[in-house]
């Protein structure tokens, strides 16, 4: 065996994460616990594993239930297009008789990538392929030198070429997971623990002191700035929603009305001034991905409901909480209180 996977095994031996996920083999907790794990971090995750497991204990639980009641239960996690992809996935499974147990099966789910497919296939069924996530870049990246700029197509052929040359064929769960939890615990983005590192005689980073400098990064992608303004109607213990459609951010999840650079324009601020309209928080910034929404929240008390834009639709205040709402939503609800 080569010496860099004999030392990633023995040192998660000796320092693997106890997570729940890890107890079982179940693939739909584990694919369950992936899904969840994109773009989150475990701390926060680790209850969403839970809430999901006890809420939909089988993936035919979760299949049967709606997309409301999926997205509600992610509510808080945000990218909710894993959530959509969970649940269409999970009615995949079920028409298919059952979780697939081979890479390219697993592959074939929606919303699963290769870092998952590979995650899924060692860990539930011995699969040699090995995973390829953010600590697992950077791992190789030190330890060999490599400069090839990760998030290029470039650098995955590499590294995914190196990564499977030291997969250990009979144990590829534990080598996988090792590595994970190497670049989580050791080998950290900032300030790694360099001086205890079992690797430390072998690395190339820390040899020629380019530690900080590995791995490389592309470019970031340029964020754009998107301006939204919210208005909550409220009348006679009534408010007025609409469900977001697809083509757009926040798809599935439920709004007030809303309009893009509306409401902040001069007349129109006038205008709804005159109606009754107030402002209650000005330039509230929520960060997406690769863009930045900038929104102004307003109330709107009038005597009488008021005909609704098409889409929208009055529900109960007291009925809010039945519907997924995206996070903005929820700091206009705050800025109410």
């Amino acid at each position: 065996m080569n010496p860099f996977s004999r030392i990633i095994l023995q040192w998660y031996s000796e320092n693997a994460r106890d997570l729940p996920w890890r107890r079982t083999r179940d693939p739909y907790a584990v694919w369950l616990s992936e899904i969840i794990l994109q773009q989150t971090r475990i701390a926060q995750g680790t209850s969403y594993w839970h809430r999901f497991m006890d809420r939909f204990p089988t993936v035919q639980d979760l299949a049967d239930a709606s997309e409301d009641e999926v997205l509600r239960l992610w509510e808080g996690l945000g990218y909710y297009s894993r959530a959509r992809n969970l649940h269409a996935a999970a009615r995949q499974i079920v028409a298919d008789g059952g979780f697939p147990d081979t890479l390219e099966g697993i592959r074939s789910l929606k919303g699963v990538g290769d870092y998952t497919a590979a995650a899924i296939g060692s860990i539930c069924f011995d699969i040699p392929a090995a995973v390829l996530d953010g600590n697992v870049y950077r791992v190789l990246a030190r330890h060999f030198g490599l400069t090839t700029p990760v998030g290029t197509t470039e650098a995955k052929k590499e590294f995914t070429r190196l990564a499977n040359q030291l997969l250990p064929a009979d144990s590829p769960a534990q080598f996988n997971q090792g590595m994970m939890d190497f670049g989580a615990l050791q080998c950290t983005p900032q300030n790694p623990d360099c001086l205890t590192c079992p690797l430390q005689d072998s690395c190339n980073a820390f040899r020629t002191g380019r530690v900080e400098m590995l791995p490389v990064k592309k470019p970031a992608v340029k964020v754009q700035e998107r301006h939204l303004d919210y208005i909550y109607v409220r009348c006679e213990g009534y408010t007025a929603i609409r469900k977001r459609g697809k083509g757009d951010i926040w798809q599935g999840l439920y709004e007030p009305l809303a309009s893009e650079n509306y409401f902040s324009q001069g007349s129109a601020k006038n205008q709804f001034s005159e109606a009754g309209v107030t402002l209650l928080r000005m330039g509230v910034r929520h960060q997406l991905t690769h863009r930045l929404i900038v929104a102004d929240f307003y109330l709107w008390e009038p005597e009488n409901r008021p005909e609704l834009p098409e889409g929208y639709f009055w529900i109960k205040e007291t009925g809010l909480d039945r519907y997924a709402k995206p996070r903005l939503f929820e700091l206009l609800l705050e800025a109410l209180t």
